[in-house]
């Protein structure tokens, strides 16, 4: 692992990594902010999932997470969004498909498959990197996200209830397989076959019997792409009757930016804090 930068802030340690990764095949860089309690024992660890177009540096300069997890005691891990590099796919002017644009699947077709396997990567190879480098608790990891990167959140949890006990996110793709700014997308990696789109879909996936025990779900109703990309009733009816608890709050005269998810940051921090332990 190569540090980048680190930054004390909140007393805690921001810090810019990266490294080589196997899956994916490319350098992947991550941001991981480390708090104060850190020093004296493993902490929680919270997973924030970006969304299109961003990298991890977008909610490190924007978010203003460091405060309530410097409170709090939370470790908060930023991946990158998807794979890059000059050797990487890529649709030139398209911001909803390519480098920017992982989706936080597994790509089964080509050119795609070859690096973008960003499920994987985010459940399987970058937890080993975080484990090994920081004082981090394993046993107790949250995860949330923005926009496609609430998909990401949303689908990993159902797939991994096991390992993750938190569980929230900032205006999802709730139902990527119906989402105008998805299906071209889910096309492109998976192929037409719309049953190998079901386990990157959140609904699909509470439909075919995933479960997790709760979710938060924060949403503007200013939000330009909450009628045809994001639909957060999608997920109120795929929830009905199965168990999952789900607070859905939809923000008046919020959209989607950067200063929608900081005014409500802490709220999801604490959410987090309180199952986490």
């Amino acid at each position: 692992m190569k540090i980048i930068s680190e930054n004390v802030s909140f007393d805690g340690v921001q810090g810019v990594y990266s490294h080589t990764s196997k899956i994916t095949g490319t350098d992947m860089t991550f941001a991981v902010y480390v708090p104060p309690q850190a020093a004296h024992a493993p902490c929680p660890v919270v997973w924030y999932l970006s969304g299109l177009t961003c990298s991890h540096a977008n909610v490190m300069e924007k978010g203003e997470y460091r405060r309530a997890a410097s409170e709090l005691g939370l470790i908060i891990v930023c991946p990158d969004t998807s794979p890059r590099g000059d050797d990487v796919a890529d649709e030139a002017g398209n911001w909803q498909m390519g480098k920017g644009a992982g989706f936080y699947l597994d790509a089964t077709e080509a050119p795609w498959a070859q690096h973008y396997q960003m499920y994987s990567y985010i459940t399987e190879e970058l937890p080993m990197v975080i484990a090994a480098n920081f004082r981090a608790d394993m046993g107790r990891q949250g995860i949330f996200g923005h926009s496609m990167g609430g998909h990401g959140a949303l689908t990993i949890a159902l797939k991994n209830p096991e390992r993750y006990k938190s569980c929230s996110a900032f205006a999802p793709i709730v139902n990527p397989m119906e989402a105008d700014w998805s299906v071209p997308a889910f096309e492109k990696y998976l192929g037409n076959d719309r049953a190998a789109w079901r386990p990157y879909d959140a609904c699909a996936l509470i439909e075919d019997g995933a479960r997790f025990p709760e979710f938060l779900v924060d949403q503007g109703t200013a939000d330009s792409f909450l009628q045809k990309g994001l639909m957060p009733w999608n997920l109120e009816d795929a929830v009905k009757d199965t168990g999952i608890g789900l607070v859905l709050n939809m923000r008046e005269r919020y959209d989607h930016s950067y200063y929608f998810i900081s005014t409500f940051m802490a709220d999801h921090l604490k959410w987090h804090a309180e199952r986490l332990g």
